[in-house]
């Protein structure tokens, strides 16, 4: 994928992310606040103090999520962002880590 291609997929999933975390603020599901500088995304739970983050890498065309539990990277196969040690989905991961902030199953 070219750089551009990169760049506007980068875009458009950090786009989703962030609308996702507005339905779920708006539908009274966990209260969360993101913030977006240029091509990182911070998740701020606000009950908890608890943020996450989710870039993008242009260098190595990855998304990269930091969270409680770690740190994740993210390939693009396909038509989904895939973890690159255990094969797991960029947007089911960020579900379940959010529906354990909101003590509830979410999705994205």
């Amino acid at each position: 994928m070219t750089e551009t291609e990169f760049f506007t997929l980068a875009q458009a999933t950090l786009d989703r992310i962030e609308a996702a975390m507005d339905r779920l603020n708006d539908e009274d599901l966990v209260d969360v606040e993101c913030r977006r500088s240029g091509n990182v995304l911070e998740i701020e739970f606000l009950d908890s103090g608890l943020k996450m983050v989710v870039n993008s890498q242009a260098p190595t065309q990855q998304m990269w999520l930091a969270a409680k539990t770690g740190g994740y990277h993210y390939q693009r196969a396909g038509e989904a962002w895939i973890d690159t040690r255990d094969g797991s989905e960029l947007f089911a991961v960020l579900a379940r880590l959010v529906g354990e902030q909101a003590g509830q199953p979410v999705s994205l």
